[in-house]
Order: C-alpha cells, then structure tokens, then sequence
C-alpha cells in the first residue's frame, strides 16, 4: 500500500504535469489553428447564451477557490485575524455557490450538445470522453465542499500540504494518503483531466487574445463615397467611372 501512495501522490502527479506541458507544446506546434473551441454558436445560441457565461464565470469562482485553499497557508489567514470558523463559512458559502452554478451551466450546454444535431454531429471523440471526466471532477469537488459541513477534516492541514510540496520536489505523501476519499478522488479526476486537456478543446484556455492590443486598425471605407478609377490614358473627357466619361461613339461619315 506504501507504495501505491507513492505512485499516486509522488510519481502521478508529475507525470501528469509532463503530459499537461509536453501536449500543449505539441498541439501548438503541429495544430496550432486547433486552439479553438471550434465554436457552433450558427447552430444554436439561445441555450449558449445562458450556458456559457454561466459555467465559465462559476468556473472562474471555482479556480479562485482552489488557488486561496491550496496555497495560502492556514498561518496567513491567523495572522490576518480570519477566524477557522469565518474561513470555512466562507469558504462553504462561495465554493458551494460557485460549484452548484459550474455544474449548471455544464449540464445546459451539454443538454444542447445533445439536443441539437448540428452541434451533436460537431462534438469529436475527445469530446465525449472529456465531458463525462469534467463533470465527475466538479461532482467530486462539490461533493468535498458539502462533506466539510458534518466532517471536522480540515483539507488546509493534508490536501494543502501536500499540493504545496509538489513544488519543493519533495511530495508529503502521508499528507494526502490520510484524506478522506472524496478528496482522493477529486485530486485524481483532477489530474487525469489535466493530462487529456491538451488533447481537447479545453486547450483553448490557454489561449489569450493578446495580439488584439497592439494590432493596427481596420480600416474600413465606405463604397458610396469611393472615388471612380479614371485610367491616364483616358484623358480628360476619357475613362470608364468618371462624370463625363464613358464610351466614345464614333460619328457618322
């Protein structure tokens, strides 16, 4: 059993960092116009208005939370003066929120995905495996939030600990290998999701409109007020899109 902890707290998580970075590199090299969401908005928007700004805006919340849980030590709140009980409310309130709201909006787009057969006929085989995965990942992680309302499990003192030892290369694995399940398994959909994300459409988080803030503008002219081309050989009464000009006839002999 020790070393299954050591495999899948010391050894996954790394390699699941390896395949996140080495995909993305070579998704950028050779399909490099597949960082897209390959967008079926043509097909049908009403759905995808409420959806898509709902699951990723609650996605946002989501990620927030886990950068504050994971890496802020408990040490910083005390010196703060943020009570354990004012934190976890807190955190319960905005992390239960945020994932009911994730969850919804991932449930109407894939109702649409399903419902709509030009969007249906559109989703791809990674697609189909990834979505299943990204709703068991937010299922878990909600399923975590609410089991902190009955269990006294304080995840800042095992699964922060050992998330933060990942970067000083020195995984304490004892420290999650002692979590309750439901964070066990969340942190491994977690990291298998990461693993297959480059191979998805989800790539495209890492993409950022940056060159729209320094490209030049468009310029755009309107074709009522263009001025007709007049050829220099036409002369002066000559051309073809001047007043004045057009064809010469020829007189009569």
């Amino acid at each position: 059993m020790k070393h299954l902890h050591i495999a899948l707290w010391g050894v996954l998580p790394y390699l699941a960092l390896t395949v996140l970075v080495a995909g993305t590199a070579w998704r950028y090299r050779y399909d490099r116009f597949g960082f897209t969401t390959r967008s079926s908005q043509l097909h049908e928007s009403r759905l995808l208005k409420v959806g898509g700004p709902l699951f990723h805006y609650a996605l946002f919340l989501v990620i927030g939370g886990h950068v504050m849980g994971l890496l802020v030590p408990e040490a910083v709140t005390q010196r703060l003066r943020v009570s354990e009980e004012m934190y976890h409310a807190s955190a319960l309130a905005m992390g239960g929120l945020a994932g009911v709201a994730a969850v919804a909006g991932l449930g109407i787009l894939l109702v649409r995905r399903l419902r709509v057969p030009a969007v249906r006929g559109a989703t791809s085989r990674s697609d189909r495996a990834v979505y299943p995965l990204l709703v068991l990942v937010l299922l878990a992680g909600l399923t975590a939030t609410a089991s902190s309302v009955t269990n006294p499990y304080d995840y800042r003192l095992g699964v922060s600990v050992w998330f933060r030892s990942l970067f000083a290369l020195d995984p304490d694995v004892d420290a999650m290998a002692h979590a309750p399940l439901v964070y066990r398994l969340h942190a491994l959909l977690a990291m298998t999701l990461f693993a297959a994300w480059p191979f998805s459409r989800l790539v495209h988080a890492f993409t950022a409109p940056v060159g729209y803030l320094v490209r030049p503008y468009v310029v755009y002219r309107s074709r009522a007020r263009a001025t007709p081309y007049r050829h220099p050989a036409a002369g002066v009464g000559g051309g073809t899109g001047g007043r004045g000009g057009g064809r010469k006839r020829a007189l009569p002999r």
